[in-house]
């Protein structure tokens, strides 16, 4: 199962207006996400980046059903829960939490959010879609409340298939959340600069020192 290892960086926690969980991909270190942080407009954040067992957030494809990925993917949920829960009590309230992930950690930032939707400082999904072999709909609760939410991938994907990242943005949109979808042709598995840039105006852009 997943135990609390976070890395942290940027401001201190106690003393940041807003915090920033950052979750990596498959097979990457924490220190791997954390280091994206250099391009974003998040310099008076509080930067949180958990550590997956074994550098995975659950064993299988995303798209797979989900007791295929259990009991991992249901501690990851729990362990996302748990940090949430950390830093309002340290006396943030959700509007001050963002969430961004790549890959693996794109998937797990949107389903942990859509789960517990409520209005988020903002959430940012690199390649990434809601988990299952389709989306299951009652897991989803609450609205977003106008969240702002960047989706981006490519098309093709590898991992990611694009009608899983338009099914994902449909449901977000249906569920208050105010997104910027990015599909670009034949990008690969990564990050480009446009996404970069899209991320930063629209869900970081008000936060620059």
């Amino acid at each position: 199962m997943h135990k609390k290892d976070i890395r942290s960086g940027g401001v201190a926690l106690d003393k940041a207006s807003r915090v920033l969980i950052m979750l990596h991909g498959r097979g990457a270190p924490a220190e791997d996400i954390m280091g994206l942080s250099r391009y974003l407009n998040v310099s008076n954040f509080a930067l949180l980046a958990p550590q997956a067992s074994n550098y995975t957030w659950y064993p299988y494809s995303f798209l797979m059903p989900p007791g295929e990925n259990e009991p991992w993917l249901s501690s990851a949920l729990q362990l996302l829960a748990e940090i949430v829960n950390d830093i309002e009590a340290s006396g943030k309230k959700s509007d001050q939490i963002f969430i961004a992930g790549f890959s693996q950690g794109a998937c797990l930032t949107l389903e942990f959010a859509t789960r517990h939707a409520r209005r988020w400082g903002g959430i940012v999904a690199f390649t990434g879609g809601l988990i299952g072999d389709h989306i299951y709909q009652d897991n989803y609760k609450g609205n977003f409340e106008g969240t702002p939410v960047f989706v981006g991938s490519s098309d093709p994907d590898p991992h990611v298939p694009v009608q899983r990242v338009k099914e994902s943005v449909a449901i977000l949109k249906a569920m208050g959340a105010s997104v910027i979808e990015k599909i670009c042709k034949n990008m690969g598995h990564t990050i480009n600069e446009e996404e970069i840039r899209l991320a930063n105006e629209f869900v970081f852009g008000a936060n620059v020192n």
